[in-house]
């Protein structure tokens, strides 16, 4: 099953080109800001936030020790890329019902397609990073290429779900409705904007909950390479993975039983 979708892909790699550059040029026209809107959004998302939670996190220096700047975006970047990803992923079918009723394309291109989507407006919001990096004195270490490591495997595991919604939504429309809620719990488990480990050192129930949140530990292994300058360490590297390949594979399965009834609801 691997090797045809490889296949497909490579076959079709110039439509997944087209459609993520259709979906830029759509999501920036007529707009003033362009592009710098994905560096100006994160920018003052994080401001506000920084504004509301410093204070209660013992102000610029919080999340063990470091800088709480850095800490929040890093947490606000990689969530919003999964919560767009995923969001877009699971209308992505729906979205593209005439076009599937005409012609031949592997389903599975319109998923992968929102995803790849997003990771392109997220490298661009990563500029955002740098300029707060930058503007608070955070020293840039070696270790921020190992960032790679987990914001590749958060992409992968975005697919892995996104398949999953795409497939869900087209048999049941109130999964658009309760993503969104499962989204806002998500992002509080997330430790966006809080150390779990201070906040909570008297629950360790709670810890032990967050720690199962694969989105944290996404967060985690990616702030300790940029942010403390750390090598990952190897329960970091096999979580992130094995999280990663679960979550393609049961989307790349559930895709794959559901695909030929797409038709008959859409």
């Amino acid at each position: 099953m691997l090797k045809l979708y490889v296949q497909d892909f490579l076959r079709y790699r110039y439509l997944l080109y087209n459609l993520i550059s259709r979906d830029f040029k759509l999501k920036y026209r007529r707009s003033i800001l362009g592009v710098a809107w994905s560096v100006l959004n994160p920018l003052m998302m994080c401001a506000v936030m920084f504004v509301v939670f410093a204070p209660m996190m013992g102000g610029i220096r919080g999340g063990a020790g470091s800088n709480y700047a850095v800490y929040l975006v890093i947490g606000q970047l990689l969530f919003t890329f999964f919560r767009e990803a995923t969001t877009m992923a699971m209308s992505s079918i729906m979205g593209n019902a005439l076009l599937l009723r005409k012609v031949y394309i592997p389903k599975y291109i319109f998923p992968l397609q929102k995803i790849c989507f997003a990771m392109v407006n997220c490298l661009f919001s990563f500029i955002a990073l740098v300029i707060v990096m930058v503007v608070t004195g955070t020293p840039l270490h070696a270790t921020i290429f190992l960032g790679i490591y987990p914001l590749l495997t958060l992409a992968v595991f975005s697919l892995g779900a996104g398949m999953i919604l795409s497939a869900l939504a087209v048999f049941f429309r109130d999964v658009i409705h309760l993503w969104e809620v499962f989204t806002t719990i998500l992002m509080w488990f997330s430790a966006i904007f809080y150390d779990p480990a201070q906040q909570f050192a008297s629950v360790p129930l709670l810890i032990a909950a967050i720690n199962c949140n694969p989105i944290y530990q996404y967060i985690t292994a990616f702030r300790a390479t940029v942010l403390y300058g750390q090598l990952l360490s190897g329960a970091q590297v096999a979580i992130c993975g094995v999280w990663a390949l679960v979550m393609l594979a049961l989307g790349l399965f559930v895709f794959k039983k559901t695909q030929d009834k797409f038709v008959l609801y859409m």
